[in-house]
C-alpha cells in the first residue's frame, strides 16, 4: 500500500493549534520559519513515500536474521539507511557543531511520524541514534563528544540503549550488570541485557551501546546505577576502528511485529566501556534519552494510526458490498463503516495534536528554562505516551475491522499495523507506569501544572461558545469534571487509591485534550469547514467516554484488593 505523509496537517497544526508560534518568536531562526519547515517536511515526505514505505511489507515477510553472530537486515534496508544518513536525517536535532541540523523537537517529531507511518521498523534505528546523541551531548566528556557525536550524526555509527534485564523487567533498579574500573580509566562491563532494539545490523560501521550497570559498593536500586558507553568496535582517538569489543548478540527475539527491526539479547563479558555522567548518576543521564523516546513512542503510534487509516479509507472507497444509498456502492457509503472511518480520523488528529503540543513544551523548556514550560512538558509526556500509543493500537484494530474478513488475511498488509504498533504501549514504560507517574510524581506540585492546563482548556472553550455553542459547552463541562477528579486524586493519601484508577484518569485527560485541540482547529478554519465537522463528531461521539473513565478513576482500590489471588481463580 502507498503512504502519503500528512504534510499539510503538520503545517496547519504548527500555524494554528499547538502553540508553535511561541517557539518561532523565541528562536527567531530559520529552523522554525514556515518556508524552511515546509521544505523539510516536503523532503522528508518524499523519502518516506519513495524509499521507506516500500520496505514495510518486505521487511515483515523477510525479517532481519542472525547469521554467524552477525545481524543481516532485509533487502533494501542498507540503501534506505544510507539515504537517511546522507540526507542528514540522523542528526535532525543535533547541534550544528557536530554536523547536525539543530531542528526543534516539534519539527523532528513530525518527521518521525512520517517515517513511522511509512516503515516503523526502519524509523526505530535513527530514533535510537538521535536519543543517544542527546544523552551524550548532555552528559559525556568533551573527548567522548568529539569522537562519537560527528560519527553518530553522520550515520557512520549508530546508537542503542540497554536497560532491561531478564530478572528485572520494568524494575530497572534490580539490574545485575556490573562495572569494574580498569587502570586506564575505562570500565569492564559484564552482564546480560534483553529487548535491545537494533542491537546489531549491517547498516553502520560501528554500533554504540549505552548500558546501565552497577559499580561495586554502589547503593541498591536506581540510586546506584551508572551509565556506560560500550561500542561494538573499539575506536582509536582519531575514530579508526580497532578490535571488536567483548560483547555479542546471543539471539534475536521472535516478536509479534516489527520483524525487520532486530531486537536482541546482548551479552557483555568484561567489555570495555566509558563512564557517561557521574558515578551512580546513570538514571539521570539515561532519562535524557528515555524521555525523548517516550514522546517518540507517542509519535510513532500516531504515524501507524495515520497509515492504517489511509489503507482503511482506500479499501472502503473501493470495496463494493451490500446495498447503499450512495452513488458508488462502496462500503464507505454504509453508516457503520463511515462511523469507523470518522472515528479513526478524529482520534488520530487528536493524538497528533497532543503529541506535538508536548513537543512544543519540550522545545520551549529547552529554549527558556522556564519552570512553567518544564512543568507542562513533564505533565504532558506520560499522557502523550500512554494515550497516543493506545490510539495507535485502537485505530490499527479498527482498520482491520473496516477490511472485514480481508483484515485478517496477511496479504492485505493491514494486520501488520496492529502487530507493529502493539509494543508501543509497553516499551519505554508501560501505560500503567505512565499513569502512575501522572498521579504521583506529576501531582507533587499540588496539581499546579494540571490546573494551569485545565484553565487553558476552559478559556478556549469560553472563546468558542459564540461560534460553536453546543460543543464548546460540552468541552467546558468535561473540563470541570476532570478538575473535580483531579481534586479527588490530590486528597488521596493511599497511593493505591490513586494508582487503581490512574490509567482511566490519564485517558480522560487525553480525551478532553483531544476535544480541546479539535475545537482550536475548528476555530482556526471556520464553522462550515471539514475541521468543524470533525470536531463536532469527536465531541459528540468520543468526548462522552471521559465520564465513564473518571467514574472508574475515582473508585479507589478497596474493591481490587478485596479479591485475593485465590478468589480470582475460583
Amino acid at each position: 500500500m502507498s503512504y502519503t505523509a500528512p504534510v499539510d496537517e503538520f503545517r496547519f497544526l504548527m500555524d494554528n493549534v499547538i502553540g508553535f508560534q511561541s517557539l518561532r518568536d523565541r528562536r527567531a531562526d530559520e529552523t522554525t520559519e514556515p518556508d524552511t519547515v515546509a521544505a523539510i517536511l516536503t523532503e522528508a515526505s518524499a523519502i518516506c513515500r519513495d524509499i521507506l514505505a516500500p520496505l514495510r511489507r518486505s521487511g515483515d515477510t523477510t525479517p532481519s536474521a542472525l547469521e554467524n553472530g552477525l545481524v543481516r537486515t532485509p533487502p533494501g534496508y542498507r540503501d534506505a539507511y544510507r539515504a537517511l544518513a546522507d540526507g542528514g536525517w540522523m542528526g535532525m536535532t543535533a547541534a550544528p557543531e557536530w554536523g547536525g541540523l539543530g531542528l526543534p523537537v516539534t519539527v523532528s517529531g513530525a518527521v518521525h511520524e512520517m517515517m513511522s507511518g511509512a516503515c516503523l521498523a526502519m524509523e526505530l534505528n535513527p530514533l535510537l541514534t538521535q536519543g543517544q546523541i542527546a544523552a551524550l551531548s548532555a552528559h559525556a566528556s568533551d573527548e567522548i563528544k568529539a569522537l562519537y557525536l560527528p560519527r553518530l550524526v553522520a550515520g557512520t555509527w549508530a546508537g542503542t540503549m540497554n536497560l532491561t534485564e531478564p530478572q528485572a523487567g520494568s524494575d530497572v533498579g534490580a539490574l545485575r550488570t556490573k562495572a569494574v574500573p580498569a587502570s586506564d580509566g575505562t570500565y569492564r562491563i559484564t552482564g546480560q541485557k534483553i529487548y535491545i532494539t537494533w542491537a546489531d545490523s549491517d547498516l553502520s560501521e560501528n554500533i554504540c551501546h549505552l548500558v546501565l550497570a552497577r559499580l561495586e559498593g554502589a547503593p541498591s536500586g536506581t540510586r546506584g546505577i551508572s551509565l556506560f558507553l560500550v561500542p561494538k568496535f573499539l575506536p582509536d582517538a582519531d575514530g579508526t576502528l580497532g578490535h571488536r569489543n567483548d560483547l555479542r548478540v546471543v539471539s534475536l527475539e521472535h516478536k509479534l511485529g516489527l520483524h525487520a527491526s532486530p531486537t536482541a539479547v546482548m551479552e557483555y563479558s568484561d567489555a570495555t566501556g566509558w563512564l557517561i555522567g557521574a558515578e551512580n548518576g546513570g538514571m539521570a543521564a539515561m532519562f535524557t534519552m528515555m524521555n525523548d523516546a517516550r514522546l517518540n513512542c507517542a509519535i510513532q503510534a500516531v504515524g501507524v494510526a495515520e497509515a492504517a487509516f489511509q489503507q482503511a479509507l482506500q479499501f472502503a472507497q473501493n470495496r463494493k458490498q451490500g446495498e447503499t444509498d450512495g452513488p458508488t456502492g462502496a462500503i464507505i457509503e454504509h453508516a457503520d463503516v463511515r462511523r469507523m472511518l470518522v472515528w479513526m480520523r478524529a482520534r488520530t488528529q487528536a493524538a497528533r495534536a497532543l503529541a506535538l503540543s508536548c513537543a512544543v513544551a519540550i522545545d520551549m523548556e529547552r529554549e527558556t528554562g522556564a519552570a512553567n514550560w518544564a512543568a507542562r512538558a513533564a505533565f504532558l509526556t506520560p499522557i502523550a505516551k500512554a494515550f497516543c500509543t493506545q490510539v495507535g493500537v485502537d485505530v490499527a484494530q479498527e482498520a482491520i475491522q473496516v477490511h472485514g474478513g480481508m483484515g485478517v488475511i496477511e496479504e492485505t498488509g493491514v494486520a501488520q499495523f496492529l502487530r507493529d504498533v502493539r509494543v508501543s504501549t509497553i516499551y519505554e514504560g508501560t501505560s500503567g507506569i505512565q499513569a502512575m507517574d501522572l498521579v504521583d510524581r506529576k501531582m507533587r506540585d499540588n496539581g499546579e501544572a494540571a490546573f494551569a492546563l485545565l484553565d487553558e482548556i476552559e478559556e478556549q472553550a469560553e472563546a468558542a461558545r459564540g461560534t460553536f455553542p453546543e460543543i464548546a459547552t460540552k468541552v467546558w463541562d468535561a473540563t470541570e469534571n476532570l478538575r473535580e477528579a483531579t481534586e479527588w486524586i490530590l486528597v488521596q493519601r493511599n497511593l493505591n487509591d490513586r494508582f487503581a484508577g490512574s490509567l482511566p484518569y490519564l485517558h480522560a485527560w487525553g480525551t478532553v485534550l483531544g476535544a480541546h485541540f479539535h475545537i482550536v482547529s475548528a476555530m482556526a478554519e471556520g464553522p462550515d469547514s471539514p475541521r468543524a465537522a470533525l470536531a463536532r463528531s469527536f465531541v459528540l461521539r468520543q468526548l462522552p467516554a471521559h465520564q465513564g473513565l473518571l467514574a472508574e478513576a475515582t473508585v479507589g482500590a478497596d474493591d481490587l484488593f478485596a479479591l485475593t489471588p485465590e478468589a480470582l481463580t475460583s
